[in-house]
């Protein structure tokens, strides 16, 4: 037999920020019977090749080997007497000039935790920055590990303080490792495998014996690290996403849904006066339509490289926005340009749906009043690769909801805002009756349209739809009427009842999302035969007609 103490090892690295209970991660593993522990083997290179000072750094430089690449090969990578190797990292100590080998070779996992929790405890040692802090570094080398086809698993300090037993146990499946109990216990007090600094940073890990949750409640954060608080949290929040093991206390009890198109996974929004990524598309707590509700929207379609009726739903936005006494609207060019911007940087030229939303803004402070805003409006341009909602080739199923639309008595439905809880409340009665959507009627009784659609009915060769009195006047529903009497059909606007639609020859609704789509059943009855109607069938190919040759045409770099 070899050596036991010169045998080959494999190597478990850790890197993390520094207070991240990095230390009582690595007491952990050296619990076990299989491991032996590195404390940060390359403090003395960083130390040599930074400059950076600290109040042990000779004692350190005297004491440590500060060759990193002979670090590497000789220390961390040299033969052992376990099986494992375990090499507590800081992600700021991987510099430059170290070997390559260092990210390929042996097993990595990142460990992270929320900075504004690192900063305070880091701050009663020395002076915080982002350098000291390391978090770009620990998104730098979470991007090299999956560029090296080794994603590595992520664990979060709060989840593991939290529920130690669960997330060292994930986190043993995910490095191929058996878990042991002996992990979850250490004896209080200093250690042979502490490094020279242990006396300046480890005086609470030294009094602990276990992994144990942080404060029910953190004491008053400080203020004067506010600043490197915005800039290390967005840091932060992108390894965040990435952890997969979290205490079962914090975790949601859902699973992460599938996306109806899952293309659109990966997408860039327009947010206020910036392009960002899905995940980051996001606006202030302050902002009026998270306060109220007080937006006004548009929604698109692409159809062949050209926005169909944008100028229409430009005019009907500037339209509310006025009702609703907005100031500072962005000009239409500024609309325009955000939207065309946004199509070119997601490629999406066609069977693309844009959310266009304008907020009347952010406040100085929460409040109703629109005199707290003084930043003017937010623009959101949210585009998205999606085909018509709803089955135009076989026909949906409506139901009437009881929950009334609203009367120009109270908000009037011309004014196209964001406030939409009255149709929402409509569509949970047409989800609950497994329906496509639900038919709300005015205070009369009167049909209106449905949660989301104008409607239309034929009956004896007559097309009818009802007043815009109490429902939104649709581009798609103008549109669909001038096709009407296009296509030689006689056209009557006027108030319809409920019984009509459940009598009629056809049926259909109107709106950007679902074109012109057939209802082929109203509260259980079927309209007409119970299929696609000629009528219906005759205005979708117009319909189609029309995207086909008009809209505005979305310029490119190629035509700019």
């Amino acid at each position: 037999m070899g050596d036991p103490g010169n045998q080959e090892i494999e190597v478990i690295h850790s890197w993390s920020a520094p207070r991240s209970v990095s230390t009582g991660l690595l007491y952990s593993f050296a619990q076990r019977d299989d491991f032996e522990v590195l404390d940060e083997p390359l403090y003395a290179n960083f130390l040599r090749v930074t400059g950076v000072e600290r109040p042990y750094r000779e004692e350190l430089l005297s004491k440590m080997e500060s060759d990193g690449n002979k670090v590497v090969k000789e220390i961390i990578f040299g033969p052992g007497g376990k099986k494992y190797r375990f090499c507590k990292h800081m992600a700021k100590q991987y510099v430059p000039g170290l070997t390559k080998d260092l990210m390929k070779k042996g097993k990595h996992f990142i460990l992270i935790r929320n900075p504004l929790d690192v900063l305070p405890s880091f701050d009663k040692v020395m002076p915080s920055s982002l350098m000291e802090l390391g978090l770009a570094d620990l998104v730098s080398i979470y991007s090299e590990l999956c560029d090296l086809g080794k994603p590595p698993p992520i664990i979060d300090a709060a989840d593991l303080q939290q529920d130690p037993e669960a997330i060292l146990r994930g986190l043993c499946e995910d490095l191929g490792i058996s878990f042991q109990p002996s992990m979850l216990k250490w004896d209080a007090g200093p250690k042979s495998i502490d490094g020279i600094w242990a006396p300046w940073w480890y005086q609470s890990v030294h009094k602990s014996t276990c992994f144990k949750p942080g404060r029910k409640y953190p004491a008053p954060f400080h203020f004067s690290l506010y600043d490197l608080l915005e800039q290390s949290l967005p840091l932060y929040n992108i390894l965040r996403r990435h952890v997969k093991q979290r205490a079962s206390l914090l975790k949601s009890t859902l699973p992460i849904p599938d996306l109806p198109v899952p293309e659109n996974e990966k997408l860039l929004a327009w947010v206020g006066d910036e392009i960002v990524p899905r995940e980051s598309a996001k606006v202030s707590v302050f902002d009026s339509v998270v306060q109220g509700g007080d937006s006004v929207w548009e929604g698109l379609r692409i159809y062949n490289g050209k926005i169909f009726k944008l100028e229409e739903h430009l005019d009907r936005m500037f339209d509310s926005a006025k009702a609703l006494a907005f100031n500072n609207v962005p000009t239409r060019e500024e609309i325009k340009e955000a939207i065309f911007t946004t199509l070119n940087r997601n490629g999406m030229f066609d069977n693309t749906h844009i959310r266009l939303s304008l907020t009347r803004g952010k406040k100085v402070t929460s409040g109703m009043s629109p005199a707290f805003n003084l930043y003017g409006c937010t623009l959101i341009v949210l585009a998205e690769w999606k085909p018509p909602v709803y089955d135009n080739t076989k026909g949906i199923t409506l139901v009437t909801a009881t929950t009334r639309r609203n009367s120009p008595n109270n908000l009037d439905s011309k004014i196209h805002h964001n406030n939409l809880l009255n149709n929402i409340l409509a569509k949970i009665e047409g989800n609950n009756a497994n329906a496509d959507d639900a038919i709300m009627l005015d205070k009369d009784g009167y049909v209106s349209e449905t949660n989301a659609t104008n409607i239309f009915l034929v009956k004896k060769g007559h097309v009818l739809t009802p007043h815009a009195d109490y429902c939104l006047p649709g581009i798609t529903r103008a549109t669909v009427m001038d096709l009407v009497v296009k296509e030689k059909f006689p056209l009557v606007e006027r108030r319809i009842s409920l019984s009509e639609f459940h009598t009629a020859d056809e049926v259909w609704t109107t709106g950007t999302m679902g074109e012109l789509s057939p209802v082929v059943k109203i509260d259980g009855r079927p309209v007409g035969d119970g299929q696609v109607g000629p009528v219906t069938r005759h205005l979708q190919n117009a319909y189609k007609k029309l995207t086909e040759e008009s809209g505005v045409p979305i310029p490119t770099s190629d035509s700019s």
